[in-house]
């Protein structure tokens, strides 16, 4: 059953949104600061690794954004919270915002990709 047409761009919206967050984060690895310093310093994360990661996060997201690809790019982003969660949760700090992020990305993509809903439908009565 293909998806409405409202459906979708709500979908696209959400995905959107999920796509400028990562973005956001990755341009303030590449921007750099003290703050980023003080921030990758508490998470145990050598500086050397912050430009690799910007890159990893926007190569995710133009993944993500390619609707050919966007599966493949919804499992990698998945995987790039996942990473993320670990590292709150081994320094005791708190991940919710994490794990929103992660449902995001799937249920954006839930929403637009009607080979997706194939793959995981929605039972009804």
């Amino acid at each position: 059953m293909a998806a409405s047409g409202k459906i979708v761009w709500v979908g696209r919206g959400i995905s959107i949104l999920v796509c400028l967050v990562f973005l956001m984060s990755a341009f303030m690895k590449l921007k750099g600061g003290p703050e980023l310093a003080q921030g990758i310093a508490h998470m145990g994360i050598p500086e050397s690794m912050v430009v690799p990661l910007a890159i990893l996060e926007i190569a995710c997201v133009v993944i993500y954004a390619i609707p050919a690809t966007a599966a493949l790019g919804a499992i990698l982003l998945t995987g790039f919270v996942g990473g993320a969660i670990c590292t709150h949760w081994r320094v005791g700090d708190p991940f919710i915002v994490q794990i929103v992020l992660g449902i995001l990305i799937w249920f954006g993509l839930y929403l637009r990709e009607d080979r997706l809903k194939a793959l995981i439908p929605l039972r009804t009565s």
